[in-house]
């Protein structure tokens, strides 16, 4: 009881609000377009969001704690022959991978002439400033002796050269280490890629070459200088190799991923453009139909901008709250275009089930009490979804910014509709009821008039007068609509049919088996270039990565962050048994075996140790770096201990998967919590697998717990509880053919992926909500009366939205970029699975189960006999006279 109490409540509020919007259509038709207007003009200040890292890695993770602490341990400037993999931080720097379109060695004579040259060429990069050009030399991370470092590699094809110059035939490279004529041992696994190898690891030949260069970025004058010499640098190898075609390069800086990363938007502007044009046409044609009174195109291009302001009003917003753009705010304008335009739409299906005979006000408020009710949940969901999506909870923090500004756009869209699209609504019947023209606003000439106009002339203006519709024809004055006409006459008729019904449900097996398949096979996704627009230097760079460096995994590093017993042997072996399984590529492993050559027994005194390993060791040209790998503490007694260490490992690997990155991290975090010695685990990479999956999947777990919750606690106030039974199975039933179908088309649970499910809740709910509450509610007469009655009530507004929305989004599957390429497939699987559910799963299924519908059974009893008194009719010409008493 209360709830129909509390159902009829909100009908009449919403009425009385329908009512004082048609009272007042001038003001709440201009108010919103003058907030859109103040608020548009804030996009002088546009930003864009710089830092990639802080968009996509996670906000709150172990690997951040763990930078900081190798920061503090081991600055970069301490590092200066440990620049592997930017073992510690990105920084700035210039990468190339050189290999040949023919498989050629690149380790020939040629090509390591043709190498040595780029070299050459890169160092005299020059960046101009005003009053000094800066050269790689003066940006370069510099070595004890002031001079710049570069990759180790190029010291090797330089001994290669020389070699060869002077025919010496015993000069041997080996992999993945190899040694330098000054006697040090240094890692070429991720220099020399496509490696063929002879006996005892000595290389044949390279397919690939890659060569990195460091830069300082020490101020915001050093970072300008080489994030423009970044620029000059992909330039130069660029240049360099359209005078050598026969070798193909790969240039990639630090900069590159962010770059590729907006470029999303820039080549995504005339798809948008293209995307809109085609919604506006379609939507004009969906409000369209032969009675040139009663349609209503403007409306369809109203419901439009009504979506297009709330959108431009929630942007203005995010300027003034100092908010910054990215790529994966494209998404937000589908998320409108879905649940506004079915608003629209729904209130317009609504326009035609009144009485052409009301006042208009009386008619604008029967669409706010038949549609407002409904619309106003589904928001309400959105709202909550995407809150849950925007708070602390989420720790990606694009997607917590994605879902923020979801919820500022959908909030204005609701007040919008309410507003702009109501008057809109009102100035539009005003328009019907005078019968004017519904697009040049002219008056509607009488038929007999038309009677006498040219044909072209009787086409534009055919309109059905009142006068000539009797009552039994008013209620079909709009089923000459294509799509009413569609649903009512055929389509309603062929669904409920029962023989097509058994394939309906052979259909949904097949839906859910191969849904079940590709939910199986569901994978996070953490590959940092399925956000990057195609065709990029982060996509060829990281493709030709993957083909020739995938042998070993990026450098990692070990760090001993406590003072232990290095001379104790059994340290030393618990040190080795836990990098067990690892290529040690740092000189503190040659240490370990340093001492066990010299026999150092266990009760070696610590005195003697420390002495030795600064009198003896560190003097040793092949150690002489080691001390970049130790951190001294010096005591009061002038001893000294060693109160941090590091070495660097990487992994044998078939092919450099996130997966298997991840999962090493995970084992060796776990191998840290165990061990005797306290020691930590980095790489840059870290920061962005680190807690990924949980922290991708955790605004998609909140949001489906929140929806959950809102149908439950609705439950209480719907007029039957079972609509949000079927909902909650419905959503289900969707989210799960969605995941499943998505993993089949190659897309992967990331960042975007889940911001799309959270959105498919919604676009579930907004579509199927109406149409189960006008079926449960629905008495007195069968089931399947009311599977029709529901699709011929709400199935053209559902239809209208989904054609709108599909061809939107047809222009976004053209876009070459990863981002909208998961954007659309996302997207266009939940509103094909979303159509599927509301017009083939629902209509058939709800024929034959819960709730059950009973016919109302006449009572025959002579109680409740009625007599009716037929009006005496006179016939003039044949003087007949019928007067009779009937009882029915």
């Amino acid at each position: 009881m209360l709830r129909q109490v509390l159902h009829r409540g909100l009908g009449t509020s919403f009425s009385r609000l329908g009512h004082f919007v048609a009272s007042h259509p001038v003001f709440f038709a201009s108010a919103p377009v003058l907030i859109s207007i103040l608020l548009g003009a804030s996009f002088s200040r546009y930003q864009v969001e710089e830092s990639v890292e802080h968009l996509l890695a996670p906000t709150h993770s172990l690997a951040k704690i763990e930078r900081n602490l190798v920061d503090s341990l081991f600055p970069v400037n301490r590092s200066k022959h440990r620049l592997y993999s930017d073992l510690q931080t990105p920084g700035r720097y210039g990468r190339v991978i050189i290999t040949s379109f023919r498989k050629a060695n690149m380790l020939d004579q040629h090509h390591t002439d043709l190498i040595l040259k780029l070299h050459s060429a890169v160092t005299r990069i020059q960046v101009q400033r005003p009053g000094f050009n800066y050269t790689f030399a003066h940006i370069c991370i510099l070595n004890n002796d002031k001079t710049c470092i570069v990759d180790d590699i190029v010291h090797v094809l330089e001994e290669l050269k020389a070699a060869r110059s002077s025919n010496r035939t015993n000069f041997a490279i080996t992999y993945p280490i190899t040694h330098l004529k000054d006697g040090r041992e240094v890692y070429n696994g991720h220099q020399l890629g496509g490696v063929t190898v002879h006996s005892k690891d000595r290389v044949k030949s390279a397919e690939a070459i890659q060569l990195t260069y460091y830069l300082q970025a020490i101020n915001s004058l050093n970072d300008m200088v080489a994030e423009k010499w970044e620029s000059i640098f992909c330039d130069t190898v660029e240049l360099f190799q359209k005078s050598n075609r026969k070798v193909k390069m790969y240039p990639f800086t630090s900069s590159s991923l962010k770059e590729d990363f907006q470029k999303t938007s820039r080549v995504s502007e005339r798809y948008l453009i293209t995307s809109l044009v085609l919604v506006v046409t379609l939507a004009i044609l969906c409000c369209s139909m032969q009675d040139c009174v009663r349609s209503k195109p403007w409306l369809g291009l109203l419901g439009l901008l009504t979506v297009t302001l709330a959108t431009l009003t929630a942007a203005g917003i995010i300027n003034l709250t100092g908010g910054k753009y990215n790529s994966t705010f494209l998404g937000i304008p589908f998320v409108m275009l879905g649940h506004g335009l079915y608003g629209t739409f729904e209130m317009l299906s609504s326009w035609r089930k009144t009485r052409e005979d009301q006042h208009v006000k009386e008619r604008t408020a029967a669409v706010f009490a038949d549609s407002m009710l409904s619309f106003s949940l589904t928001t309400a969901m959105y709202l909550v979804t995407f809150g849950i999506g925007a708070s602390p909870f989420t720790n990606i923090e694009a997607a917590r910014i994605f879902c923020c500004n979801s919820c500022i756009a959908i909030f204005f869209n609701y007040l919008y509709v309410l507003s702009f699209y109501g008057s809109s609504l009102v100035f539009t019947g005003y328009i019907e009821n005078n019968y004017q023209h519904s697009i040049f606003c002219r008056k509607v000439p009488k038929p007999e008039v038309l009677q006498e106009k040219p044909a072209w002339y009787r086409f534009l203006l055919t309109a059905r007068f009142s006068e000539d519709t009797d009552d039994s024809e008013e209620t079909n004055t709009y089923e000459s609509h294509l799509l009413v006409w569609f649903l009512k006459r055929y389509y309603c008729d062929w669904i409920t049919n029962t023989y097509v019904k058994p394939f309906v449900v052979l259909f949904y097996l097949v839906y859910i088996s191969f849904a079940l398949m590709g939910y199986l096979q569901v994978s996070e996704g953490s590959d940092l270039s399925n956000i990057v627009a195609t065709a990029t230097r982060t996509i060829e760079y990281t493709t030709a990565q993957q083909k020739y460096f995938s042998n070993y995994s990026p450098v990692i590093g070990f760090y001993i962050y406590e003072s232990i017993e290095y001379w104790n042997t059994s340290v030393q072996e618990d040190v080795l048994e836990y990098t067990k399984g690892f290529v040690r590529i740092s000189w503190f492993e040659s240490y370990l075996n340093y001492l066990r050559k010299l026999n150092i027994s266990t009760g070696l005194p610590k005195k003697n140790f420390t002495d030795m390993l600064r009198n003896s060791f560190l003097k040793t040209p092949q150690f002489a770096h080691f001390s970049e790998d130790i951190i001294f503490s010096k005591k009061y007694n002038n001893e000294v201990d060693v109160v941090a260490s590091r070495m660097f490992l990487v992994a044998k690997t078939m092919e450099t998967k996130r997966e298997e990155l991840y999962d090493l991290l995970e084992t060796l975090r776990k191998l840290s919590l165990t061990s005797k010695v306290k020691f930590i685990v980095f790489n840059p990479s870290f920061v962005y697998m680190d807690r990924y999956a949980s922290s991708v999947g955790a605004p998609l777990q909140n949001s489906c717990i929140s929806a959950l919750f809102l149908l439950f606690f609705s439950a209480f106030l719907v007029a039957d509880s079972l609509i949000n039974v079927w909902l909650t199975l419905t959503v289900a039933s969707v989210e799960f053919g969605v995941i499943g179908f998505m993993t089949l088309w190659k897309v992967e649970l990331d960042c975007i992926s889940v911001l799309c499910l959270i959105y498919g809740i919604n676009y579930t709910i907004d579509n199927c909500a109406p149409l189960l509450s006008t079926f449960v509610l629905g008495k007195e007469f069968t089931r399947t009366k009311w599977v029709k009655n529901a699709l011929e009530v709400h199935g053209v507004a559902i239809l209208q939205s989904y054609l709108c929305y599909i061809v939107g989004l047809i222009p976004l599957a053209a876009v070459p970029s990863n981002l909208t390429r998961t954007l659309f497939r996302c997207l266009f699987l939940i509103a094909l699975v979303t159509f599927f559910h509301c017009f083939a799963i629902l209509p058939v299924i709800l024929t034959f189960l819960p709730p059950s519908k009973k016919k109302r059974k006449e009572k025959k009893n002579p109680e409740n006999r009625e007599e009716i008194e037929c009006v005496e009719m006179v016939d003039m010409d044949s003087t007949r006279v019928v007067d009779q008493i009937t009882t029915v």
